[in-house]
């Protein structure tokens, strides 16, 4: 069930899905750790004596954001409960603090008595093992804690605190949790429990025939149980209805700068990409990481997670940060990178975690009986390429300086090393899709663009390298042009196989990755290897069925839906697609196919604009994780690529 609204500010980050359940907790970085792992926190409303969970059956749910901000702004509405509710809700920007408001009107004639609950079926740190949950009367709510993580659940009407509470067991011992305690309507009052805990908090509200009447909710992080207090009294103090309207004018702020840059496009597209900046922004930790996805559901298909740091995806949103004016959150990525940069071998591995600690992998270190260190090289180079956008951007020399010895230097010696001097090609690794090893045109692209930006860095700098790592990466984008390109297909093969005698073969399978030949400039988008292998990609690879849109490659397995499909739209795919027709483009009317493709792009999205990472071929819904990182990120790539291009030929027409 893909994550409709998320809500962060690059230390906490809460995702609810489609039923509005909080099922996503992390603290205290964005991807580490999730307290919650896909459980919930719940909540329920009692009217009068009958009672419903609000992922249950007789709601009517309404999820939306406040336009250009991360402030949820929530309609449920239960015609047998006789309430409608409307929840405006944030992560602040500038505290650790979950904070909604809850506003109930009564749907009745008479006057009703309405009690909101609020369960916490927390695994602190991932692991029910040892945590406890207490009731605190100084704070009047109920704390969470275990190791350096404590969360305060708390709430207030305009009359009284929290009418009820209890903690409990669950999980263990024939023990439910005290969320079935809730159902009817009253609590325990049990004040500690410890262990595999849960707790449950109640406010009350008694609401006039017509009328409303509000509650305030809250969540509040914290790695003590003196800052965690800390945190309530500022709060407090702070206001609640002042610190939700704070969060609303600092994210309509922050989105300002693209639809600024925008004004002249189409409100659908600017509205595409200030939600994919701001979607961003929830899923990049304050440390540097840049997470690739953070919804836990797909734990029901696979005991891993997308809560990683893909260098590869870190450097296609930094590019997006740039782009917008954004530099910090860029550079913080980028020291992110030196931090884990091996030293032995200056080239990233396939994933890290928030802390940088090494991720999860399932390329072996062992191919044909040799030993070899697996990674994707391309990661190393788009790391390398942008970095030098990032500069090009911001023009900080200083931070460049300070990168270049740890970092530039060995990276870019290490991608002009490893490439066979005979050829000129990168030695083999693994695919950006990981699933296959080899040489592989979308890695050789990369290596192009990673050993230009080298060479510029060093004439930025200048270092006396430059020349090498030009001549480095023209040797390089030469072997692509003549070792890779199919020219009876008119195409570029996917990759070279390599075959356990050392021979090369070639993979003619059509993949959309190749298309970064254009994008990350190996080739001339106007010329005609480029024009044939748009053609190519774009005939081969569209789905053809209701929904549209291109699949990644011929025969993709991942979540395949159909057989007689390529395989299922992606979002980056059909982006990629639409960014190299705009380059492509030599008249306004060349335009309307990737208008078109952005257009694609904003049906495929929630009715809140958060993107999945693909979507099934006739139905549309979401498939994998959602909201992915990247497909934002292109989104909002493309939409300044078109509004670039569009810009250019008008003028020049």
């Amino acid at each position: 069930m893909p994550r409709p609204l998320v809500f962060g500010n690059g230390n906490l980050l809460i995702g609810i899905d489609e039923r509005y359940c909080v099922r996503d907790l992390f603290y205290p970085h964005v991807g580490l750790y999730n307290h919650l792992s896909g459980h919930r926190l719940g909540f329920g409303v009692w009217v009068d004596g009958r009672f419903a969970w609000s992922e249950g059956e007789g709601w009517t749910r309404k999820l939306g954001y406040r336009k250009d901000t991360l402030v949820g702004d929530t309609v449920l509405t239960n015609e047998a409960l006789g309430v409608s509710l409307r929840i405006v809700e944030s992560v602040l920007p500038r505290s650790d603090d979950f904070l909604r408001r809850i506003e109930v009107r009564n749907l009745k004639p008479a006057k009703a008595e309405v009690r909101l609950f609020f369960t916490h079926d927390l695994r602190i740190n991932e692991s029910d093992i040892g945590d406890t949950a207490f009731y605190n009367p100084f704070l009047d709510g109920i704390v969470h804690y275990k190791g350096q993580v404590y969360l305060l659940f708390g709430g207030t009407t305009s009359k009284s605190g929290l009418f009820q509470y209890a903690t409990g067991i669950k999980g263990f011992g024939g023990l439910e949790g005290t969320w079935r305690d809730a159902e009817d309507g009253t609590l325990s009052m049990n004040p500690i429990s410890q262990g595999s805990v849960d707790s449950t908090i109640c406010l009350r509200l008694e609401v006039e025939p017509g009328h409303t009447a509000a509650a305030y909710y809250w969540a509040l992080c914290a790695q003590n149980l003196e800052q965690v207090a800390q945190s309530h009294r500022r709060l407090l103090e702070a206001g609640l209805e002042e610190s939700l309207d704070e969060a609303e004018r600092f994210w309509r702020a922050y989105s300002s700068r693209p639809r600024a840059r925008l004004a002249d496009l189409a409100e659908d597209l600017q509205d595409l990409a200030t939600r994919g900046l701001l979607t961003i922004r929830t899923q990049t930790d304050n440390g540097g990481a840049i997470l690739a996805a953070n919804d836990s559901d797909i734990m029901k298909t696979n005991r891993a997670n997308y809560s990683f740091v893909w260098p590869r995806d870190g450097a296609f949103v930094s590019a997006v940060y740039d782009e917008l004016g954004f530099h910090q959150p860029s550079r913080r990525f980028f020291e992110f990178c030196r931090r884990i940069l091996p030293r032995d071998r200056p080239a990233w591995l396939q994933k890290y975690m928030a802390d940088g600690s090494l991720g999860a992998s399932w390329h072996p270190w062992i191919v044909d009986g040799r030993p070899e260190m697996p990674f994707q090289e391309d990661e190393t180079a788009l790391t390398l390429h942008a970095l030098w956008r990032h500069f090009d951007s911001c023009g900080d020399l200083e931070f460049l300086d300070d990168l270049f010895e740890p970092m530039v230097l060995p990276t870019a010696e290490f991608l002009d090393r490893f490439r066979d001097p005979g050829t000129g090609l990168p030695l083999p690794s693994y695919d950006l899709w990981e699933e296959r090893r080899g040489i592989h045109t979308f890695t050789v692209a990369s290596v192009v663009a990673g050993l230009r930006a080298a060479a510029n860095i060093c004439r930025a700098l200048g270092s006396s390298h430059a020349d090498r790592f030009d001549e480095a990466a023209e040797h390089t984008r030469s072997a692509l042009v003549e070792r890779l390109f199919d020219a009876d297909r008119g195409v570029f093969h996917r990759r070279l196989a390599v075959e356990p005698s050392g021979e090369l073969t070639p993979d003619s399978t059509i993949d959309s990755s190749v298309l970064h030949t254009v994008l990350l400039g190996a080739i001339d988008p106007l010329s005609e290897q480029a024009q044939a292998t748009i053609r190519a990609v774009r005939e081969r690879l569209w789905v053809r069925d209701e929904i549209g849109g291109l699949a990644r490659y011929d025969g993709d397995y991942y979540f395949r839906a159909l057989n007689d499909q390529p395989g299922n739209p992606w979002i980056i795919c059909t982006l990629w697609l639409a960014q190299a027709l705009c380059l492509a483009a030599r008249r306004p009317e060349d335009l309307e196919e990737p208008l078109r493709l952005l257009r694609w792009t904003i049906d495929r999205s929630r009715p809140t604009g958060i993107l999945p990472e693909q979507v099934h071929p006739v139905t549309g819904e979401p498939l994998s994780v959602s909201p992915l990182t990247w497909s934002h990120a292109e989104a909002v790539a493309t939409v300044f690529a078109y509004a670039l291009k569009l810009h250019e030929l008008t003028q020049a027409g």
